[in-house]
């Protein structure tokens, strides 16, 4: 199932909602694994960084799962939606990065182009879903703009470097 599909259904589109919870669990972790990383002269600002980070995927989550119970379709196992992820998103490691800032802007910015690209799905379906639209729409909107933001941020916090 990829975003570029049309979303004819509740399976489908709840399969595209359990990608984003995992996509959020790895930009979590990411984030979790660079603040482990840190050396002991803590740079405060991309430690206030990465933990607010780790805190707006948790919150994503949430709201995600929300969505999903809403729909009231069976879920898929984790294993499969995250072999998806990996496959589509998770081609690169941390280490992969030249920093930890280069890492969280990746990660950022590929929150963003997901929920970019399932809004854009969800507005060029005609099919009926359990959920109201514009409340589906109202709640990936606001996840997107975290991720916008979360890219200036990251962006801003670079250029002071």
């Amino acid at each position: 199932m990829s975003v570029s599909q049309r979303i004819a259904s509740d399976d489908q589109l709840a399969r595209l909602l359990q990608i984003g919870i995992v996509l959020e669990e790895v930009v979590e972790a990411r984030a979790h694994h660079h603040y482990q990383s840190l050396d002991a002269e803590l740079d405060e600002e991309v430690e206030t960084l990465l933990a607010d980070a780790a805190e707006e995927s948790a919150e994503h989550r949430q709201r995600l799962e929300s969505l999903i119970e809403g729909l009231g379709v069976d879920s898929v196992p984790f294993d499969e939606i995250e072999s998806l992820v990996d496959a589509r998103y998770g081609r690169t490691q941390p280490e992969d990065f030249d920093g930890v800032l280069y890492d969280q802007l990746c990660n950022e910015e590929t929150a963003y182009k997901f929920y970019d690209d399932l809004i854009q799905a969800i507005e060029e379906s005609d099919a009926e879903f359990s959920l109201d639209r514009a409340e589906l729409l109202d709640e990936l909107h606001a996840i997107r703009e975290d991720e916008a933001e979360g890219v200036s941020e990251v962006t801003a916090v670079m250029e002071r470097r």
